[in-house]
């Protein structure tokens, strides 16, 4: 494995995203299985956009521009989505001990629509991948494939490791209702300034 690869891949994970801010908020909310959870489902949410690298269908994506809108779109109403459910009070922040509880499965279909619905993603695989295939590799795509199977193994112990270290900190969030309001209208402007970049963003 490419050490160079590595350390960009590394920094690229480490680098607080929609993933990660989504892992925090839970994690903080509902405590660390929550967040490992939440780190789940944005790790699958990579899977098809690698597929889509590898089989060049985010060159299609890079090219179409009604498609790339269409996709654009959709991930910055779920951003705002996601904005307005950390700003209420019953929303993915919500530590009351009466609230009702988010199956897992919920959890981790939510993060998986955080990466799913970002095509700017896609089109990162596509640039990012290829240069670290060797010139003389037989299977490239299946070299990509690996790539990209090494970067969601990173993904997911990083976010992982975010969602816990919220979790250590939990208790002493929960006992203070100024900071959990702070926390909430915190995470909701990320959300909301996320969906603001992505609708700016050029392909």
């Amino acid at each position: 494995m490419d050490p160079a690869f590595l350390l960009t891949a590394l920094v690229v994970v480490l680098i607080p995203g929609t993933g990660v801010i989504y892992t925090l908020a839970v994690a903080l909310g509902r405590g660390g299985r929550a967040g490992v959870s939440a780190a789940v489902g944005c790790t699958l949410g990579i899977l098809p956009q690698l597929a889509a690298a590898i089989l060049g269908l985010a060159a299609l994506l890079h090219t179409s521009a009604v498609l790339f809108q269409f996709v654009k779109y959709a991930g910055v109403l779920y951003l705002l989505w996601m904005a307005w459910n950390a700003l209420g009070e019953k929303g993915m922040l919500d530590a009351r001990p009466e609230r009702a509880a988010i199956p897992h499965w919920q959890i981790i279909r939510r993060g998986f629509l955080i990466n799913i619905l970002n095509p700017k993603l896609s089109i990162f695989f596509l640039a990012f991948l290829p240069q670290f295939v060797p010139a003389d590799t037989a299977a490239p795509a299946a070299f990509m494939a690996w790539l990209g199977f090494v970067f969601m193994a990173m993904t997911f112990a990083i976010f992982v490791a975010y969602g816990q270290m919220a979790a250590l900190v939990r208790r002493r969030v929960l006992n203070s209702p100024a900071v959990m309001k702070w926390l909430r209208r915190s995470f909701a402007a990320t959300f909301a300034a996320l969906g603001v970049r992505l609708a700016l963003s050029e392909r």
